[in-house]
This record gives structure tokens, sequence and C-alpha cells, in this order.
């Protein structure tokens, strides 16, 4: 029993079944007693399983076995007063005498009521204590012959010392009692007698049936007060303790109790409201979401703090789904999955051979690429960037190297991205904020170590929003890609663990600190050979599959291949060739699901009725067969190209006239080249007046087609020499270079794709600047071999190469120095 529990009218004892008293209205019973009289010396025993009622005290009953019920009612009709007696054996629920102790308490009841529910009630007063003489037997209840123990008080001065200690220390438990009630205070101040003072105080300590029946047991009224004493002293020390803890964790206590209090009725609101039903589980599969998400410490941090936020703000609010969805990234980002990385560099070897035909040289530097990383997984990785026309592959590269090393892919196209925002993402602020691409493609990949793809570098523009390639410098950076910030995250995320691969098909148009950071590893264009290679191992099968055919039903030959690649497409990669051999399968498809046929071959006579007529024709030898027409080699975002110039003289005031959408650089180039061809003139045997009596149109055909670069120097210069000295050029060379004032070749780019675009047209002489020689082992060993190759450091030695001999019945100057004969006749 606690001290909340007790007042001096209201104690609660609880005998047979434990419950609490129920308030109810019946009278009792005044019926003659069945029960036969009991003797002076015998009383009616009442056993209670855990309380000890004392001398004084009166205290509510409720009495529930069978056994106790009879001995309440046979006390009750015949006016006796019962004893009530602790079992030593609480769990006996018929006590036998020795389950019973010896020492107990007589009572007198003072009303008896039986509640509707058939419970029985008892209000009982203790009078005094007994000792149990003998247990009888014969009676349906528990009886014993007694002897009742009077109280003997002789007031002595150690006595009263005694009780006024024993009140001070009582006045001091109550004080440190929270709650303790006033009444209780004002009923032990108005007990006079040690005995009944030190029976009351033990009546309402906090300490255990066995105690207390102790105190039942001390007859001595000084030995019992400093008993109570004693227990008294125990039970300050541990109030004044649990006070002081108390005290202590209050105040840091307060705020938290305060802030579940708040919620709670927060909560509650809510749920009137019909708003927060779900929301305290939602709540805690959030916080066990983060808990599990593995987040750095700041990150869970800022998480948590979100989730408090979240869990006092009303569905309703807008706030409510912004918060959600940033912690729904926030769980779902990969902050401490890695995919397993397993680098083998033979099966790396194979699966490369197997998805990739040529390219031996990027392969050569992916398995390079891979040994250095399997041997010092930790170290910082260059970020690698594949450059070259559309069609070569650059992407499939990419999904090759995750294969090779177990890890998963993801690709993110920066093309026509102009928004810093889109690589770090919107702040939070803005509605329908997102974070950047590279967070998006981390968490599509589901772990932090992806193999990711930038596709088309070379496509980020600036504009009003930022520059995305600035916001690029700090993804591709290993030193500083670790604590990547996103704007809508705002935590940083680690970025070393991904492999980045960039893929763009012009160099120069990447802005040069985000070209410092990557390893340029450049991808040409492919040869007829390797095409036919491609197409034959890759390209039918795939289209074959796309059009549900077997290799049974179509048959492509490899003449209709080559026909396919030299007169339908025109280009460095593969891509066109493809869309062509697709277009031949829909037609077989067609035939056969038709039933006009069970198989087809395809061949080069039937490709003309498939495809149409050929797109692309052999007209170097025609378009050169007159002066005035040189071959140049250009470089474009698709590859390398053949580029035609073409010169005329007519009538005029000595202009030049260019036409053909020339860039700036090109005007310049053929400026440069006149005014070379005039300083020339002298050597070349052409007079001076052709310049002031003539004006000179320039022009390069596919006008619509924008054209601008240093290369077409030298092709200009010899178009120009071709025209005033009527020498055709070779029909069956091209060049390219730039030329200076002084007749200097001077280097150029392109080296590769420029000779692929020469062997592609046909051509079988490639003149190309001394300067290039350091290019020539990057140009493929199959262009190498179907080419012969002239390389030039002046002017002079590309006249001599390029110009057909001049015609022996032309009319050449008679005073021309042995020089000039030697030019002019080439």
């Amino acid at each position: 029993m606690t001290d909340q529990e007790h007042s001096v009218n209201t104690e609660s004892v609880k005998t047979g079944e434990d419950a609490t008293i129920a308030e109810a209205s019946a009278g009792s019973t005044s019926a003659p007693s069945p029960y036969p009289e009991l003797p002076d010396d015998t009383i009616v025993l009442l056993p209670t399983r855990n309380a000890v009622l004392f001398p004084g005290i009166v205290a509510p009953l409720m009495v529930g076995r069978p056994q106790t019920i009879a001995g309440a009612q046979a006390a009750a009709q015949l006016g006796k007063p019962i004893g009530v007696l602790l079992q030593s054996d609480p769990s006996a629920d018929a006590p036998k005498p020795d389950q019973l102790n010896r020492v107990g308490t007589v009572a007198e009841i003072m009303r008896y009521v039986t509640a509707p529910d058939g419970a029985h009630h008892l209000v009982v007063r203790g009078l005094r204590r007994f000792k149990v003489l003998e247990f009888l037997d014969g009676y349906p209840f528990l009886a014993a012959r007694i002897e009742e123990i009077g109280e003997t008080e002789v007031y002595t001065t150690e006595l009263a010392a005694r009780v006024h200690q024993l009140r001070e220390r009582a006045r001091e438990a109550l004080s440190l009692l929270p709650n303790a009630p006033q009444e209780l205070a004002g009923a032990m101040e108005q007990v006079e007698s040690p005995s009944m003072l030190a029976d009351f105080i033990a009546n309402v300590m906090d300490t255990s049936p066995a105690n207390k029946q102790d105190l039942l047991e001390t007859f001595d009224v000084s030995a019992r007060i400093d008993k109570v004493l004693r227990e008294l002293a125990e039970q300050i020390e541990v109030l004044r303790l649990s006070k002081q803890i108390g005290e202590q964790t209050q105040e840091s206590l307060s705020g938290r109790q305060r802030e579940h209090i708040l919620r709670e009725q927060l909560r509650q609101i809510q749920k009137e409201l019909g708003e927060g039903e779900d929301g305290e589980t939602e709540i805690a599969e959030l916080g066990e979401a983060i808990d599990k998400a593995g987040m750095s410490k700041e990150a869970e941090t800022q998480a948590k703090k979100e989730l408090r936020r979240l869990e006092r703000m009303p569905e309703a609010s807008a706030e409510h789904g912004m918060i959600r969805t940033y912690l729904d990234w926030l769980i779902e980002l990969p902050w401490s999955k890695l995919s397993e990385e397993t680098i083998d560099i033979a099966e790396a070897r194979r699966i490369l051979d197997e998805d990739h035909y040529g390219l031996s040289k990027v392969k050569q530097r992916i398995l390079e690429y891979l040994a250095v990383r399997k041997l010092n997984p930790d170290g910082k990785s260059p970020i690698l960037c594949f450059v070259g026309p559309p069609g070569v592959g650059k992407t499939s590269l990419g999904q090759s190297i995750a294969r090779a090393m177990g890890r998963k892919f993801g690709r993110i196209s920066l093309g026509g991205v102009h928004d810093e925002a889109e690589i770090r993402g919107h702040r939070r602020t803005y509605v329908g904020a997102l974070p950047g691409n590279i967070v998006q493609a981390l968490r599509k990949a589901e772990t932090r170590n992806p193999v990711l793809m930038l596709d088309e570098m070379d496509k980020l523009s600036a504009s009003f929003h930022g520059d995305p390639s600035a916001a690029l410098l700090e993804v591709l950076d290993p030193a500083q890609n670790g604590t990547f910030r996103d704007n809508y995250l705002g935590v940083p995320f680690d970025l070393s663990k991904v492999m980045f691969i960039g893929t763009a098909n012009v160099l120069d148009q990447i802005p040069a600190p985000l070209r410092d950071r990557m390893e340029v590893i450049e991808i040409p264009g492919y040869t007829e050979e390797e095409k036919v290679e491609i197409a034959k191992r890759y390209l039918v099968q795939r289209q074959l599959e796309a059009t549900g055919l077997t290799p049974e039903q179509c048959d492509i030959t490899e003449d209709a291949l080559r026909t396919i690649i030299d007169g339908y497409t025109r280009e460095a990669g593969v891509r066109n060739l493809e869309r062509e051999i697709g277009a031949v399968c829909h037609r077989v498809a067609m035939r056969i699901a038709e039933g006009e046929a069970e198989r087809m071959r395809v061949d080069t006579d039937d490709l003309h009725g498939i495809l149409g007529a050929r797109k692309f024709d052999n007209e170097v030898a025609m378009r050169t067969a007159v002066p005035g027409v040189a071959t140049g080699l250009a470089w474009t975002p698709t590859g390398g190209d053949i580029l035609f110039i073409e010169c005329a003289k007519v009538p005029g005031h000595g202009k030049l006239i260019l036409t053909g959408q020339l860039g700036d650089v090109m005007k310049e180039s053929a400026q440069a080249a006149l005014s070379l061809v005039k300083a020339r003139a002298d050597l070349l045997g052409i007079e001076q007046s052709v310049f002031e009596k003539s004006d000179i149109h320039l022009h390069v055909p596919a006008g619509a087609i924008p054209k601008d670069g240093p290369s077409a120097g030298v092709a200009m210069f010899i178009a120009l020499t071709s025209l005033l000295t009527g020498r055709t050029v070779r029909s069956d060379l091209a060049m390219t270079g730039e030329i200076s004032l002084r007749g200097l070749v001077l280097p150029i780019g392109g080296v590769k794709n420029k000779v692929l675009a020469a062997v592609r047209a046909g051509i079988t002489t490639v003149m190309l600047p001394e300067r290039n020689r350091k290019d020539y082992e990057e140009i493929p060993e199959s262009a190498r071999d179907a080419v012969h190759f002239v390389w030039m450091s002046t002017v002079d030695e590309a006249l001599a190469a390029a110009l057909e001999p001049a015609d022996e019945h032309a009319h050449a100057p008679n005073d021309l120095s042995d020089d000039q004969r030697r030019l002019a006749s080439g």
C-alpha cells in the first residue's frame, strides 16, 4: 500500500481475490444464524494475501473466496468480531494452519455490503492484537482459539523522545512525498497514544507485508517505535535521493515533456480534424528508415531535424509535402550501398571484344585503367572522356566497362542543358524543386559506385541560369567530389566512388578547365572493312531480332553490305548503316508475312528495289576534271568529309568573291591563298594583268552548310593556281593543311577522321603537312594501307604533287626562267 491510498477512515486492505472496493448499497442480512455459537476465546479468522490490519485502523475489505465469505457471514450474523490474519503463503487459495501467521488483529465489522454483482464488501476497524493458541476444526471457515494482547504503555522521558523523533521523521517523510494528502498529516497530529502512533505510521508506510507483520508482532511499544524509525530512515534516504535525481533531470526533461505534451495535444487536434490518424505510424516508419539508411552524420542530423518539423506540421500544409519529399530523397539515396567490384582483366578483355569490333587502342587503354583499379582500389582514378563522331560506340563502351567491372550503369544526357541547377539541383525554397541529374542518377542506380556516363558534354551551353559546365568542375574533380553538395539536399554526398565517363563529338567545344580534368580517348571513325565486320557480327543480328526474323529467313550478302556502306551511307560511325540494314529487314519481313516467300537472300542487285537509287557516288574524278577545282579534307562533328574548292575567273577589277557559307577563318584562308598566288605569279607563269582585269570567284559547294576551319588553305591555293595556270588537279588526290604568306604548310587537327573520309570517298593519295607526321600512328592500319601519303612542308611541294603536267599545247611565255619552267611542268 502507498501513502496516497490511505486515510484514517479509508484503509485499502485486500483479502481473497485482489480487487478494488466497489461502492454499492445493499442491506446486511438479519436472518437467524445457521452457525453454532462460538466460545468467548474463539474467533472467526479472515486470512489476507498481502495486507496487514493494525489496531485503530478503519479499512474496507473485499472477500471473494468461499471460505472467507462463510466466515464473514458467520461473524456478522453472530455479532462476533473477526480476526484478520496475514497468510505466510500468499499463493494459497484455501490456506491451512501452517500457511498462516500466528499474530493478527481482532476487528469489528462496521458494515457488511453485498453488491448487485455478487461481491462481498466489509468495513472493519482494528481493535487489538491477538495470538493464535489453537486452530479449530469442524467449521466451514477458519476458526481459532486466541489470546488477546493488551497494550502496556508506561510514559517515560525516553518514550516521549522516541515519540517526538517518530513525529519529526514522519513529517519529513511526508514533505518528501509528492502529492501527499493534507488529511494524512492532520490525522497523524491527532494521534496521542505512542502505540497507536506507531501503528498508524506503520500502516501508511510503503513497505512490504512481511515488514508490517513484523511490526504487528512487536508487542513492546519502544521496540516497535525503534523499528518504525529504522524503516522511516531508509524510506527518507530513498526519497531524498529520488528527489535529488528528479531535480537534476527535471530541467533536461521539462523541455522534452513539454514538447511531448504539446505534440500529443496536436495529435489529438489533428485526429479530431481527421488529419493525423496515420501520422504517428508514418513518422515512426520514417524514423526507422532514417536509422537504416546509413547516412553520414551531417545528413542524419539534418534528416532528424526535418522529421521533427514534419511531426509538428499538419498534413494539409503545403510544406508538409515538401518536407516528406525531401526525407524520401535522403532515405532512398545509396549513402552506404556499394556494388561488389570484381575486376578480371581476361574477362574484361573478352567482354570488350565481344561487344565491340576494332578500337584496339581504346580497349587497351580501358584495360590499363581496369588493371590500375584492381591493384589500387582506393586510388583516385582519372575521369575518362571518349571523343569521336556519332555512331562509333561511345555509349556502348561505357556499358561494357560497367559489365566488366560488375557495376551498375547510369547515363546522364547533357545535350541542351543550359541551367546549372540541372547539375547541382534547385534549392528547396522553390516550388517543385528536385535534386540535380547526378543525385537522381545515383538514386536510380541504387549504389554509390556505379559507372555514370555524362553524354554529349560538348552540347552544354551557358545562359542567365548559370553555366552547367562550371558546376561539373566539382563533380569531375577526384580531389573535391568526395564532398559534393547538391543544392536540394543541402548536405555533402560522396561521389569519389563513382566512375565517371564523358562523351563528346567535338573536343574543342568543351571548356578548357573541364577538359583538363579528364583523360581524353579519341575514337576515330571506322573503315569500310571494319564496318562490314561490325555489320556481320552485330548490326544484322540486332535488326533480325527487332523484326522477328531468323538468319535462315533473311540472308544479306557481304557484297550487299559493302554496297550499302559505299552507296547509301557516308558516315564515320555505323548508325545510318544499321538503319539501312533495318530497312532491308523490314522489306523482307513484309514479303514473308504476306506469304510471298519463305526466305530471302538480299544481294547487291536487290538493293535498288528496296532502298532506292544510290545516295552517294564517286564524283571526285568528275569534279576535278577541269582546272580550278581541288579536293580538300574537312573535319565535321559527324567525322571527316571531303570538301571541294571551285574557282572561276570572270572579267572584273581584281575582286575576290567568296560563296558557300564560309566562316571568318576560311575567308581569311582564301585571302591568304590569293595573296600567296599573287606573290608567286612570276614563278608560276601568271601575268599580273590577270589580277587587274579579272574577278576571281571562289566557291565551296553545298552552300547551305556553314563551313569554317583553318585547314583549307592548301586546297584553296592549289585551286587558285590550277585556275590561273590551266593545269588540272589530280582526281585521285585530296589535301589538307593551312598555309602562311611565306609559303609554309602548317599542321592541322583531325588527321585520323580526314584520312578515313578520304578512304570512304575513293581517294588514293592524301597530302598532309610534314608537321603532322606524328599523327601517322593514330591512323588505322587498314586506312594506311589503302592510301599513299605525301608529306609537304611548303606549297612548292604541294604544287609538284597535286597538279597534272602542263598541257603541251598551252601558250606559255617564252621568257620563263628554268625554275619557272620546272614549276610550270610539275
